[in-house]
């Protein structure tokens, strides 16, 4: 039964791979979902109990790779973007934004983005003409079923419940099928971050720092992972630290808006390095002017909205 499982996970698999070939779409987006998909599968047979493996046999897969001939599309940006939501100028009918400020994207390439100063969480699916309001459709407000600014925004993937930075209301609550419950309170919240094991950070604009707690477990303080050691620009520190993205280590990227740089903390590190800016507010390459949103790709590569 399990062979004839990782059998059907191949096929469904191939059948993809035809079909991005068949509409020409081979990106940088397209091949890591793929390698993702191919190393869930690679980890399944490797670790699968149900396979008798002699002690000096070597694993059934111990590389994975997708060869194509078609050169990735993402090696250069163009120009021209395409507007994805809103771009029908600013209001609070559904195809409209005001002052968006998080985003998230899921594995089903829905976009969740806080529409602040609406105080609602939109979703937008592929090539969707306006949003769906998921949350704060009761306006603005401290209620549980309401938002005051909220600022960011993640998706747990694993029970589809919307986290988010109820900025004004200074608490961390959680959506998950219309049912509300607050999972951080009495915090200066802006940015959150999740990382691949479920682990939940909260970026704390006041206390300058980011901590990260055990998803479920939030009745504690959480673990300091960066800064905590008062406002300043000093590498152990930050100042007004904004959004953050976490990656594969669990090292976390912080836009340190008053300091005009973006530090990363390594897992388990006292103090940060200075990846983007750190060269004074201004508008050369090599600085920032209070920057917004960071991101990492899977090359390492970082973007910046500054």
């Amino acid at each position: 039964m399990f062979i004839n499982d990782i059998e059907k996970k191949l096929k469904d698999l191939n059948e993809q791979i035809k079909e991005i070939h068949q509409e020409n779409e081979f990106n940088e987006m397209n091949l890591n979902y793929l390698r993702n998909q191919l190393t869930e599968i690679k980890e399944e047979l490797n670790n699968s109990s149900n396979i008798s493996i002699k002690e000096d046999s070597q694993s059934f897969i111990n590389e994975v790779s997708i060869i194509t001939s078609k050169k990735s599309k993402s090696n250069k940006w163009k120009q021209n973007a395409i507007t994805v939501a809103g771009g029908n100028g600013q209001g609070h009918k559904r195809n409209q934004l005001k002052s968006p400020h998080g985003i998230f994207i899921d594995k089903k390439k829905h976009i969740f983005i806080t529409d602040c100063f609406n105080h609602r969480i939109a979703e937008w699916e592929c090539n969707a003409k306006e949003e769906q309001i998921i949350v704060g459709a009761n306006k603005q407000g401290n209620r549980m079923n309401q938002l005051n600014w909220p600022k960011d925004v993640v998706v747990d993937q694993q029970n589809h419940s919307i986290i988010i930075a109820d900025f004004e209301n200074r608490r961390v609550i959680q959506w998950l099928n219309q049912n509300q419950q607050i999972l951080i309170d009495n915090i200066d919240c802006y940015g959150l971050g999740m990382d691949k094991h479920g682990f939940l950070y909260v970026s704390d604009y006041v206390m300058n720092e980011v901590r990260r707690w055990k998803m479920g477990e939030y009745d504690n303080e959480g673990i300091v992972v960066a800064g905590g050691n008062g406002k300043g620009n000093k590498l152990n520190q930050l100042n007004y630290p904004s959004f953050i993205f976490v990656d594969e280590d669990q090292s976390v990227y912080v836009t340190d808006r008053k300091s005009d740089r973006v530090m990363k903390w390594r897992k388990d590190a006292k103090e940060g390095t200075i990846v983007a800016g750190g060269n004074g507010q201004g508008e050369n390459l090599n600085q920032l002017f209070y920057p917004r949103r960071v991101i990492v790709d899977d090359l390492g590569q970082i973007y910046v909205a500054d």
